[in-house]
């Protein structure tokens, strides 16, 4: 079997219905739309979310929250205990916390470090955001640490 020989299975496409082209095709004058009213004109029918008149659920809900300028910025979230795997004294960038496996490769471009748990020794540590606890909690141990600046990836 080569791929120009594939064929959709018997009964499974059917033809467009060709209305509007006279009255010998069968489907001519109304074109299957009937005599007049709403759903026989151009563009006619209600529109999504209508309910009869009935006040639509859109509207029935609160509208709660604001979200300026684009929305709100997602970091991939790291807490300290996650953090003891990496041995004294190491540079813990975006890089290194996706080789480790905490953080999915695509998320590099955003970081958090958030102060859960505990480090056993003094880390090095490189993120674009950094809770205050996790940094007394980094600088107690003799660690330091690093704010970067945005990365906007490309699209």
């Amino acid at each position: 079997m080569r791929l120009d020989e594939l064929r959709p299975a018997p009964g499974a496409t059917h033809r467009r219905k060709i209305v509007g082209r006279g009255p010998g095709s069968g489907h001519g004058k109304t074109a299957g739309k009937g005599n007049k009213g709403q759903h026989a004109r151009s563009g006619g029918g209600k529109g999504g979310g209508f309910e009869g008149g009935q006040m639509p659920l859109y509207r029935r809900l609160p509208k709660r929250g604001f979200l300026p300028y684009g929305g709100k910025t997602e970091y991939a979230v790291v807490n300290l205990k996650a953090l003891d795997r990496f041995a004294a004294d190491a540079v813990v960038d975006p890089a290194a916390l996706a080789q480790a496996g905490l953080i999915k490769g695509r998320d590099r471009s955003r970081v958090k470090i958030l102060g859960a748990g505990d480090v056993a020794h003094a880390l090095t540590v490189k993120a674009h955001a950094v809770s205050a606890s996790a940094r007394a909690k980094i600088e107690a141990k003799g660690g330091r640490v690093e704010v970067l600046g945005a990365q906007v990836s490309a699209p």
